[in-house]
């Protein structure tokens, strides 16, 4: 194979199939085939033409996964053949403060995948080493994509959590990530309470692992996780900040909320709120590649999986506009295997 295709965007929302030339990669990074890449709202960083320069092209996506099929110069510790994916951060360069310091997330020199170089919406990737994930043998592609982002956010999420098992912990909104978040909260043995506006998802949020459901367009969320015995922590998947503002009052004195939904809107709360109550609120982003690998495992392991509608590479706009609608259910894969 010489030539390999992608969807590329240029400016706001210009897609555009295109064929390129097959490279080798480049010093200290690998090509992968790639079999699924996830649809994530954080492409809009690309897609809406969110970029610094969004007249050069770039092709989007960041829940990778393929199989290496060229390594290049100085990498070690991967070979051809084996599957990998590849997140947002497409890698640390260990050299900056910040990887001096142990905070490979916070590295100033990481490109992100689909956003600063290209993504996954292609037959063809490339990727720094540093950056890839070792997926699980007999994971199916198209399941672990959605894990490398959305999963990953929830799951670090979770781990910050400074509690003990069997405390009460709430998932602020059912979509890509709450429906996962509920999953990873079960499966880690804490009693799970799921908000969210209206009841149509009351039966699937127990489904997936709650132990309660708060409707927070009937009642005050905050008010009905007291009546809970308050929350440990709150995971606010949600992107709007409006609908994070009532939820600290519902956390017990010393709990805290991760925020991983990601809104332009702010929120606010009671400085009495925080500071009686000893409360916290923390921002979480996403996680390294070994991060990355022990949430696939953990996934794995406890089968926690992502519900999925895939679509072919061609259809990459149409399954974009379907993610930004609201209306997939609840994660879209562009799957490349078929």
């Amino acid at each position: 194979m010489s030539t390999y295709r992608a969807v590329e965007v240029t400016g706001s929302r210009k897609f555009k199939l295109v064929t390129r030339e097959l490279q080798q990669p480049r010093a200290g990074h690998v090509r992968i085939n790639v079999e699924s890449c996830g649809v994530c709202h954080s492409d809009a960083l690309a897609v809406e033409g969110l970029r610094a320069d969004p007249s050069q092209s770039v092709v989007p996506g960041h829940e990778i996964v393929g199989v290496i099929d060229a390594v290049g110069d100085g990498v070690t510790g991967w070979q051809v053949g084996e599957r990998v994916g590849v997140g947002y951060l497409g890698g640390h360069c260990g050299q900056c403060e910040r990887c001096r310091r142990g905070d490979f997330t916070g590295c100033t020199d990481q490109p992100q995948m689909g956003t600063t170089v290209d993504g996954g919406y292609a037959e063809v990737t490339f990727a720094r080493a540093s950056g890839l994930v070792r997926i699980p043998a007999g994971m199916n592609p198209v399941e672990a994509a959605p894990l490398l982002c959305a999963g990953i956010t929830v799951f670090k999420a979770l781990q910050q959590i400074d509690s003990r098992p069997g405390a009460l912990v709430a998932v602020q909104g059912i979509g890509g990530l709450g429906h996962l978040g509920l999953q990873y909260a079960g499966k880690l043995g804490y009693r799970v309470a799921a908000i969210a506006r209206g009841t149509d998802k009351a039966d699937l949020a127990r489904r997936l692992g709650a132990d309660h459901y708060i409707d927070s367009s009937s009642e005050d969320p905050g008010a009905a996780l007291q009546k809970l015995g308050g929350a440990a922590a709150i995971i606010a998947t949600a992107a709007n900040g409006a609908s994070m503002s009532p939820l600290v009052a519902g956390l017990e004195p010393g709990g805290g909320m991760v925020v991983v939904g990601i809104s332009m809107d702010p929120f606010s709360v009671s400085t009495v709120d925080l500071a009686v109550q000893n409360r916290t609120i923390r921002g979480s982003f996403v996680g390294t590649s070994i991060e990355n690998e022990d949430g696939l495992a953990f996934s794995e392991r406890h089968g926690v999986r992502a519900m999925i509608e895939t679509m072919p590479l061609t259809d990459a706009p149409k399954a974009y506009d379907h993610m930004m609608s609201g209306q997939a259910r609840f994660r879209v894969v562009l799957d490349l295997t078929s």
